[in-house]
């Protein structure tokens, strides 16, 4: 056997004897769903056995059109897909679509839309009178996705993340401000 021929040999041969003493499998089950989710087990069920998911966003609670100062007769819709609380933090997660008209910019991003202004994007809580902001990693990079290197083409939809501390147990609604738009009211925490 040649060195190389040998050397891939062995290096197979302890790749296989790692994966068997971690436990993982080299084979697929095929019983994946498109969810995230295996064989019908339940998210929680999921979540308690340590397998990963993701949100699924479906449907908005709520959206709006507003007008957006990029441009003129220029709008943005901004849909709130959802605000999920898991331990101690809460992602907030929209959608932004501009909408503007021929010859303006067609590959605009939210801070664009915001009429070169950041967004801001925090949490009202009503019931324990705070305003939650975006939190920061340990680097001290705010945890949300960005508001100037994230372009959206023109009539199309960009997805974006916002990530807080978690409202206490007890506020199950805050208001959601983003940028310099009209507040969306009584958006419900999913828990």
């Amino acid at each position: 056997m040649r060195l190389s021929t040998r050397l891939a040999a062995a290096t197979a041969a302890v790749l296989l004897a790692a994966g068997g003493l971690t436990g993982c499998s080299l084979v697929a089950d095929g019983g994946s769903s498109s969810s995230g989710e295996r064989g019908g087990d339940s998210a929680g069920a999921a979540a308690e056995g340590g397998k990963p998911g993701f949100d699924n966003a479906g449907e908005p609670v709520t959206k709006g059109t507003f007008d957006s100062p990029i441009a003129p007769g220029a709008k943005v819709d901004i849909a709130i897909m959802g605000l999920k609380a898991r331990g101690r933090l809460a992602t907030l997660t929209t959608q932004f679509t501009p909408r503007i008209p021929p010859g303006g910019e067609t590959n605009p991003n939210p801070y664009e839309l915001n009429g070169r202004n950041g967004l801001g994007t925090s949490l009202i809580d009503p019931v324990n009178l705070k305003r939650y902001v975006v939190v920061k990693d340990s680097g001290g990079k705010e945890l949300e996705t960005h508001d100037i290197f994230t372009h959206i083409a023109n009539n199309q939809t960009g997805h974006f993340a916002f990530t807080f501390a978690a409202p206490p147990e007890d506020v199950r609604a805050v208001d959601v401000q983003i940028g310099s738009w009209p507040t969306f009211r009584n958006i419900p925490i999913e828990r």
